[in-house]
């Protein structure tokens, strides 16, 4: 999982470094929009990985979609409701992104860069003090 957990560092720093000032400047520069958008993808992903392996270590149902491995996350008490409420957000993104990209809203990705990067760091910070609290609890 520390792999992904640095895959995923790596995807937020690559966005974060290529940052456009506004969305008129994504919108009109073709490759930010690739390194932006294939980036935003494969963060969402990572976290969706790091989610499922969390979710099956410990015998919960694969969920029915994307989005639901965020809401066992909270549940198990790994994430708060509300980033989970937001990280589904960004699965909508992600498939978007993957499946139709010539439609997508350069104005809204600027939107989640500007505004939602945060919440991937967010996730990264609870699942490693979710593995360090698991870490150091007692054992029966």
């Amino acid at each position: 999982m520390d792999q992904k957990l640095e895959s995923l560092r790596r995807c937020l720093a690559r966005i974060e470094s290529k940052q456009p000032f506004d969305a008129d400047q994504l919108a009109d520069d073709f490759d930010l929009q690739d390194i932006v958008s294939l980036n935003l993808t494969r963060a969402v992903q990572m976290a969706v990985d790091i989610g499922a392996h969390i979710a099956a270590s410990h015998n919960r149902p694969g969920p029915a979609t994307m989005g639901e491995i965020f809401d066992q996350l909270a549940s198990m008490g790994v994430i708060s409701a509300d980033l989970a409420s937001q990280l589904k957000k960004s699965v909508g993104f992600r498939n978007i992104a993957v499946h139709n990209y010539s439609t997508i809203n350069w104005q809204v990705v600027h939107a989640i860069i500007a505004t939602h990067l945060q919440d991937f760091n967010h996730f990264a910070r609870a699942v490693i003090l979710w593995q360090t609290q698991k870490a150091s609890s007692p054992r029966i």
